[in-house]
């Protein structure tokens, strides 16, 4: 009789973290699609501002993770995407009122959380199971991580963009180095975005020639 393979502790930890992250972010997609027909997509940060934005910062353990060797990816690349992303949720969105009455708010909320549902429950069937990870539904969820971006980094880049351009005339009068340092960021949108959409095309491309071979 074979012997089942045991998963060593920091397996089952990320196993563990991202399922957890996958749920948490599952509920922020539920929320924004129930809650925008019934309260309108320009109410929504009142109602998930603060559970998004908890939900974000828990991403900072990526950060953590990589450099306890958990995991191997590109730590300036994950530096730099968990802390825009902080940035909005907790420098733009939380502490101005025009980027929490703006529809883009919803859509960005839209962009994230389908993102991160399909790429943390990836991550989970990839670390259980890496053979179910390239067939069934992990083959789906390999599928959507690879080609929902398409539509997704755009959406979510540009709902971004006018959250930080909806900010700029309260930060101007709450802070002219800050309104400065969002204009900065704000200018960094486009060329980051063509950084990180043509990098996926190569991954996608990289991708779908494993799948060939196999």
């Amino acid at each position: 009789m074979e012997r089942r393979k045991t998963q060593s502790p920091s397996k089952r930890y990320l196993i563990a973290y991202n399922f957890f992250s996958a749920a948490l972010w599952a509920g922020v997609l539920t929320q924004t699609v129930l809650l925008v027909p019934v309260m309108g997509a320009s109410n929504l940060h009142s109602s998930l501002g603060t559970y998004t934005k908890y939900v974000q910062t828990l991403a900072i353990l990526e950060i953590l993770h990589l450099l306890l060797g958990l995991l191997k990816s590109s730590l300036i690349t994950t530096i730099i995407q968990v802390s825009s992303r902080l940035l909005l949720v907790w420098g733009v969105c939380d502490l101005f009122s025009a980027p929490q009455h703006s529809v883009a708010y919803a859509s960005m909320l839209l962009a994230w959380s389908i993102t991160e549902v399909c790429r943390y429950t990836y991550y989970v069937v990839n670390l259980a199971s890496p053979e179910a990870a390239a067939n069934g539904p992990g083959g789906l969820l390999n599928w959507l991580r690879y080609n929902t971006f398409f539509v997704l980094y755009p959406l979510g880049a540009g709902s971004e963009a006018w959250c930080v351009f909806r900010a700029l005339p309260e930060a101007y009068a709450w802070s002219v180095q800050y309104y400065w340092l969002l204009v900065v960021i704000l200018a960094t949108y486009a060329p980051g975005l063509y950084n990180q959409y043509t990098h996926m095309i190569r991954q996608r491309r990289k991708n779908m020639r494993g799948k060939k071979k196999a």
